[in-house]
């Protein structure tokens, strides 16, 4: 396949689109989705704070979806705390917040054209089973790591009743982009996924299928994200192109880790944000600017909040008018 191309539509090109939307055919537009989880931490901080000052940086506009699809995981006010928090650093949005919760009717008209299109089948299989059958084709996968789906539902025609439902790759599935600040990347979904859950045996929307639906609808042009998302963007690119939607442009922020240089998150008891006081705020900020190759001396002598964010914009423009590098570890 010819880079920067896709097998279920031989129109796209992605990098045809980068330079169309830098003409300014289409405005800005950015999100930040959080799943709650839990209370935001430096390290999702340091992502909401990437994607809100590249949004302002462009003069663009600044979308806040809470995605909690997978309501078994979601914390009772972990969504009011988080917009609590992002206010309390400054960082606003331009529209009302949306919750993917809310949504579940829009994600099955998503589904229903992809299975029109008989993209679509029912899946039996457990954890359990899809790790013997790996074993025995002498694939080795470690405890955390995804696994590679090897199809053994793919001609048995279960129904969609009480299986999980799976998209069926085409052969030869390569999808190549290019992310704003890694540079060209390529994943062979056929040998590094395999054939991916859209809704779960117990009819939960994957995040897979949710965030490519809210994206589209939203308008989204451009995803700032942590680098930990950086293998689900060929997913997400295929699953775009299937459905016909348009592929923003993909910039994957660096990963703030602790001292065992695991990411930052709950279950590595990462600890939530502080918001007591203009000092706290300004310190974490200057903390999470550090993660993002924007912290120099002039952005540690702000007083305000607001003055802070306001010189942290025109750090993020010049690194946008030098070129974007940013050291990613997944």
């Amino acid at each position: 396949m010819s880079p920067m191309t896709h097998p279920l539509n031989p129109q796209f090109n992605q990098g045809t689109r980068l330079k169309e939307d830098q003409k300014g055919h289409k405005p800005y537009r950015g999100r930040f989705a959080p799943s709650p989880t839990g209370a935001l931490h430096l390290g999702s901080l340091t992502t909401a704070l990437g994607s809100w000052l590249d949004a302002r940086a462009h003069d663009g506009r600044w979308l806040v979806r809470i995605e909690d699809v997978d309501t078994p995981r979601t914390a009772p006010g972990a969504d009011q705390l988080i917009l609590e928090q992002l206010k309390a650093y400054g960082l606003e949005w331009d529209e009302e917040p949306t919750w993917q919760s809310k949504r579940t009717s829009v994600y099955q008209k998503g589904l229903d054209q992809l299975i029109t299109k008989d993209l679509i089948y029912g899946c039996q299989c457990s954890r359990k089973q899809i790790e013997d059958v790996l074993h025995q084709a002498g694939i080795s996968m470690s405890p955390n790591q995804e696994l590679i789906y090897p199809g053994t539902c793919r001609e048995q025609h279960l129904s969609f009743e009480n299986h999980a439902l799976r998209m069926r790759l085409p052969e030869n599935c390569v999808i190549d982009f290019v992310d704003q600040g890694l540079g060209k990347q390529s994943q062979d979904l056929n040998h590094q996924v395999g054939d991916f859950v859209l809704r779960r045996a117990d009819g939960l929307f994957t995040y897979q299928l949710a965030v490519v639906v809210d994206d589209q609808a939203q308008g989204v042009t451009h995803v700032v994200r942590g680098a930990d998302l950086l293998s689900n963007t060929a997913r997400q690119i295929h699953l775009q192109c299937a459905l016909g939607y348009e592929t923003p442009h993909y910039l994957h922020l660096p990963l703030v880790t602790n001292t065992a240089g695991e990411k930052l998150s709950k279950q590595t008891q990462a600890a939530a944000i502080e918001m007591h006081s203009r000092e706290i705020i300004l310190a974490t900020l200057n903390r999470a600017a550090h993660y993002l190759g924007i912290a120099d001396t002039t952005l540690a002598h702000q007083t305000s909040v607001a003055q802070w964010l306001g010189v942290a914009t025109e750090r993020w423009k010049d690194r946008l008018a030098k070129g974007w590098v940013a050291k990613v570890t997944c």
